[in-house]
């Protein structure tokens, strides 16, 4: 009898037991579908108040710096921060070309701007010029397919991130092209952050840079690797023409390659921020960071270097700016200074340290970017054009409200839960 008791009490005990673990599971299951409900009303709230915010138009008023060419090198380079001066140099390169025109474009708008840009190809097509295009297809969802017919003489690849269903499983085909260049015979290049288009032109404040040297040599077999890889149809002929390679220390390209899984953007700024003594002048349109590359910023304020990141106060990109703001709190704590700069859309790519380094390019500083997408971003080592670098960022601060620890910390309640339910985003960023 004591026997059939303990048998009975254990069974009781056992039952209690796997019905606990299943009102638990019950239970995390609701919370983390709440959580998810949460997370997509937000997310929803926050992209239809965008959408609203948009039909106001964009802001177009803010102050721009005009610089000369600065020698680095055996290269010209020319910085740029307003689309149209950009744009007027980008066709005269074009015009001037005698052999090849290699252009790629994340964004290629079917307006003016993106008109004309056509124009001054085909006329070049038309001349015996080997002009490429490439852009991508993605990027260009919403563009109309007419646009996307170039004149027949142009060899043009659309980059598409999937092309089959068998990839679907191969996280690297995911990656896009958001690379912006421009190589005019080997010898004159552009890259930066502008793509084309009437907005980019006058309404947002990027910044782009010109080369005129052996430099752009490597530019041009960066936009061959890429064009010769992806141009797998029998109607798109392989780029059989080379120009002379070179070493240069003072001006170094680097690729992101999602295929091969090298990433070297990131890994260049880390080492820098690591090397920096006395400041950081970093901008950048979109701030979702691994915790290597914040870690290394960090741990740069708490060594005395002076940090300065400028981000946009308001992105076209209303969710990446929310999920930022996940990091404010450590950065503000490590003493770094954060400026959100307030008359334009701020898309520049940029970063100058210690008045000796700097690097202008595509790549934002978040993991689509440092992990993920096919990026270009040139490392220049030179005082004078760190001190131009300098000056563009203390152009930009004057437009800029520093956001002070007490400030951040005072925010609503609400606000923060917000940020919270959103923070899982940076994941996926």
């Amino acid at each position: 009898m004591p026997a059939y008791s303990s048998r009975k009490r254990k069974l009781r005990l056992t039952l209690a037991w796997k019905n606990l673990q299943a009102s638990c599971l019950r239970i995390t299951q609701r919370v983390l579908v709440t959580i998810f409900a949460l997370q997509v009303l937000t997310a929803t709230i926050l992209l239809l108040f965008a959408a609203l915010r948009r039909r106001h138009g964009d802001r177009a008023n803010f102050p721009r710096c005009c610089f000369d060419d600065v020698e680095v090198g055996e290269n010209n380079l020319r910085l740029y921060c307003y689309g149209r001066e950009l744009y007027a140099d980008m066709l005269a390169a074009i015009d001037s070309a005698k052999e090849s025109i290699y252009i790629e474009s994340y964004i290629w708008k079917a307006d003016d701007a993106g008109w004309e840009f056509k124009l001054h190809l085909s006329r070049k097509a038309e001349e015996g010029v080997a002009v490429y295009v490439i852009f991508d297809g993605f990027g260009n969802f919403v563009v109309p397919r007419s646009f996307k017919s170039f004149h027949p003489k142009i060899r043009v690849l659309e980059y598409q991130a999937l092309k089959h269903i068998g990839q679907i499983l191969d996280l690297r085909c995911y990656s896009v092209d958001h690379r912006k260049l421009l190589v005019v015979d080997g010898h004159t290049s552009f890259v930066g952050g502008y793509n084309i288009g009437n907005l980019y032109a006058t309404s947002w404040r990027d910044t782009h840079l010109r080369i005129i040297g052996q430099a752009s040599a490597g530019m041009a077999h960066s936009f061959i690797d890429v064009w010769n890889r992806f141009c797998l149809n029998k109607d798109c002929e392989s780029i059989t023409s080379t120009y002379p390679r070179w070493f240069d220390p003072f001006v170094i390209l680097h690729s992101n390659d999602a295929m091969h899984l090298t990433f070297p953007i990131r890994d260049m700024y880390i080492e820098a921020i690591n090397r920096a003594n006395h400041h950081i002048y970093l901008t950048n349109a979109y701030f979702v960071p691994d915790h290597v590359l914040l870690d290394a910023l960090k741990n740069a304020a708490q060594r005395g270097v002076d940090v300065r990141i400028m981000v946009p106060l308001e992105s076209n990109h209303i969710l990446t700016d929310w999920v930022s703001h996940s990091y404010y709190t450590e950065c503000l704590q490590a003493g770094i200074h954060l400026l959100r700069y307030k008359p334009a859309m701020l898309h520049a790519k940029t970063c100058t340290i210690d008045g000796q380094w700097s690097t202008v390019g595509t790549a934002n500083l978040d993991r689509l970017s440092s992990i993920g997408n096919y990026e270009i971003n040139v490392e220049i080592y030179s005082p004078d054009f760190a001190r131009q670098m300098e000056l563009l960022f203390a152009c930009d601060a004057t437009e800029a409200s520093e956001l002070t620890f007490e400030t951040w910390s005072n925010r609503s309640w609400l606000i923060k839960f917000s940020e919270w339910l959103l923070a899982a985003f940076r994941f996926v960023m």
